[in-house]
């Protein structure tokens, strides 16, 4: 799949999600964020609303919003609430850290 097919694969993700989902942010990181997808890789987001849901649910709904048989790369999104991602980064949480300082904000509300 070439950058281009890509990136309007993960425009029309964004989309979906920003829609019907009303995010505050979302953030891409991972191989497609980081220029080092291969066919195994998943688009791998963060994703950033405050809710009462569970993170489940929250994991659910999104998954449900982005579903495509069609789509080569399965959509692996991680939904955490701004307190549940403070209180992460406040124990000096290694991988949001680096989600945070070397992922691409696709979306921001």
């Amino acid at each position: 799949m070439g950058s281009d097919q890509v990136s309007e694969m993960i425009r029309d993700i964004v989309r979906k999600i920003v829609t019907s989902y009303e995010p505050e942010k979302i953030i891409l990181f991972g191989s497609y964020a980081y220029g080092e997808p291969d066919e195994d890789s998943d688009i791998d987001l963060l994703i950033i609303k405050d809710t009462d849901k569970r993170p489940i649910d929250r994991w659910i709904e999104v998954k449900r919003l982005v579903r495509d048989r069609h789509r080569r790369a399965p959509v692996s999104p991680l939904v955490l609430t701004n307190k549940e991602l403070q209180d992460r980064l406040s124990i000096r949480d290694f991988f949001l850290q680096e989600i945070l300082e070397k992922g691409q904000v696709l979306y921001e509300g």
